[in-house]
């Protein structure tokens, strides 16, 4: 995809939500079931993940950790939304590939100790370009990429959040 053709498909889409601003807030939903053992089953919507204990918990390492799928999460959407604003920048990237790893202090989560967080302390995105493009268009991609990726954003500024049950009987 070149950026003639990232900007006629996203076109209309800047234009409508312009237009009527409410059109451009969707809902994304997820949800996962408990399976066998301590795990759960997560719809990813291309295949079904069983994500579970992992080993600093008791996990076997045979299901994915959902810590690691925060940061899979965000690596991917850092990527998706690097290789748009190179498009549309015009920055070639001949490679990249998108890090993200994460600390966490797992005897918060096993109530060691209270006062380990529960959570990752800290969260670090590296971006390796194979790239010609000079250092000051560098810069400005990965202003964009950051700027733009949706969940590196969510992370940084905290949502507002609720939690809600219900039993069924």
């Amino acid at each position: 995809m070149d950026a003639e053709e990232l900007r006629r498909l996203q076109s209309p889409l800047k234009t409508k939500y312009k237009e009527e601003p409410d059109t451009a807030m969707v809902t994304l939903k997820a949800q996962a079931r408990l399976a066998d053992g301590i795990s759960c089953r997560v719809e990813t919507g291309k295949a079904l993940v069983t994500a579970g204990l992992h080993p600093a918990t008791g996990g076997n390492g045979m299901a994915v950790c959902s810590g690691d799928m925060l940061l899979e999460a965000l690596a991917a959407c850092a990527g998706v939304t690097l290789n748009a604003v190179a498009t549309a920048i015009g920055v070639e990237l001949k490679d990249a590939v998108v890090r993200a790893e994460g600390d966490l202090d797992f005897r918060g989560t096993l109530g060691v100790s209270k006062e380990a967080p529960v959570g990752f302390s800290g969260i670090r995105l590296f971006f390796d370009l194979d790239t010609t493009a000079d250092p000051e268009k560098v810069s400005k991609l990965v202003e964009l990429t950051e700027r733009y990726c949706v969940v590196l954003q969510s992370l940084k500024n905290s949502p507002a959040m609720t939690v809600s049950s219900s039993v069924s009987k």
